[in-house]
């Protein structure tokens, strides 16, 4: 399992501030079987990106996963708590151009709402 994720919402349904003013939320709405599939393997403590898509498509934010219930493994309950604002979001593009998202699923399977990271994209993230 990845230690590290990004989520991916559009910011007219639920953004970065909404969830500033929230603090903490149940993550939901994730359909697709490879996303609830890394939902259902999270653990509390699973640090992830904050991504706004559609004509933002950009990393806005961090938070971490508070807890997982995967009694139901169609839909599992995953509360997350809020963490920062990005210092330097990074846009998409930017993205596409760091060599270490090179066969990433989230430039390769680009519609997977929950996609995993590794330690040192995460990193990257946070420069």
């Amino acid at each position: 399992m990845a230690a590290y994720f990004l989520f991916k919402t559009e910011p007219e349904v639920y953004s970065f501030d909404d969830f500033l003013r929230d603090q903490e939320t149940t993550w939901d709405g994730v359909t697709a079987p490879a996303a609830v599939k890394h939902l259902r393997e999270m653990k509390a403590g699973t640090k992830w990106i904050f991504y706004h898509t559609g004509d933002e498509r950009t990393a806005v934010g961090t938070g971490t996963v508070s807890s997982v219930d995967a009694t139901d493994p169609k839909v599992p309950v995953v509360r997350v708590k809020v963490g920062k604002r990005l210092k330097h979001p990074k846009t998409l593009a930017e993205i596409k151009a760091e060599p270490i998202f090179t066969g990433s699923p989230l430039l390769v399977i680009g519609r997977l709402s929950v996609v995993p990271l590794t330690e040192d994209q995460w990193d990257w993230f946070l420069k």
